[in-house]
């Protein structure tokens, strides 16, 4: 699989994400996905399970060197002083001396901005992230933030799925030389049934979840995070390299959005999303 490159970081474009994943299976999965061949894991301070990241990394024998390994600090501690201390103990959790990305999780307006992305740039300066960026965040706080920051932000996370038209986030991280890297590719399973999508995969003899993380990679400058507790699924997830969808079939995906099609917005996190593009 391919490398998304965005101001000097090589983001692995299929990444394995641990969202909402009991510790027990973290430990379980992460040397299995890496053993694979996946090289991207994804985390963060909220899912608790920073620990587990660790230990999996750890079990798998794979060099750290190897991992492309992110994390995200939580809205409770963008301080400055309090960021810092907050990623020196995920570094702890992660049993690591930095990730290779660290993003501000949601936006959060009781702290100014300029003192988040200061935060986050003294991380990087220290050495403890090789990398810095943002994850729900909209189009104006993205150059908001790349605008406040010393160092490039070179990804924004967000959800992205065949029903959620995110083209104008898109355009505007690759505007700004970004990356976007799609959570939630699989709609919460929504897209496992979908007539269209189904039809696509026969006629490559592949799975859906095959097609939808192929389209999201195929696209330029877009990373997708892949998640299963399945060494069977996380295998398949990982075989799409050599799977080519036409432009028609791109095109019939994409056309899949609709204005319903968001599913995580959480109330007293979310900001006022953009329209679609």
């Amino acid at each position: 699989m391919h490398d998304v490159i965005a101001h000097g970081a090589q983001i692995p474009a299929l990444g394995f994400g641990t969202f909402r994943m009991a510790e027990p299976d973290v430990v379980r999965m992460v040397p299995q996905v890496l053993k694979l061949g996946f090289r991207h894991i994804d985390t963060a301070q909220a899912y608790g399970n920073e620990a587990a990241v660790g230990e999996g990394i750890a079990r798998s024998g794979i060099a750290r060197g190897e991992v492309f390994l992110t994390t995200k600090v939580w809205v409770d501690r963008y301080r400055q002083g309090d960021l810092q201390r907050s990623v020196d103990e995920s570094l702890g959790r992660l049993r690591t001396d930095y990730v290779d990305l660290l993003l501000l999780h949601w936006p959060n307006d009781a702290v100014p901005l300029a003192e988040q992305i200061g935060a986050l740039n003294a991380v990087r300066q220290a050495g403890r992230a090789r990398h810095i960026g943002i994850s729900n965040f909209n189009t104006a706080q993205m150059a908001e933030a790349a605008g406040l920051s010393a160092a490039p932000l070179v990804t924004n996370q967000v959800e992205y799925h065949p029903y959620l038209d995110q083209s104008f986030v898109l355009e505007a991280a690759r505007a700004a030389g970004m990356a976007l890297t799609a959570y939630y590719p699989m709609a919460d399973g929504k897209v496992l049934q979908d007539p269209v999508l189904r039809d696509i995969a026969a006629r490559h003899s592949r799975s859906v979840a095959q097609v939808v993380l192929r389209w999201l990679v195929q696209q330029e400058g877009v990373v997708a995070l892949s998640k299963t507790v399945r060494e069977d699924r996380a295998t398949e997830n990982l075989a799409i390299a050599d799977l080519v969808l036409d432009a028609a079939e791109m095109a019939a995906i994409h056309a899949l959005a609709r204005p319903d099609g968001r599913l995580v917005s959480p109330p007293g996190l979310a900001p006022t999303w953009d329209a679609a593009g």
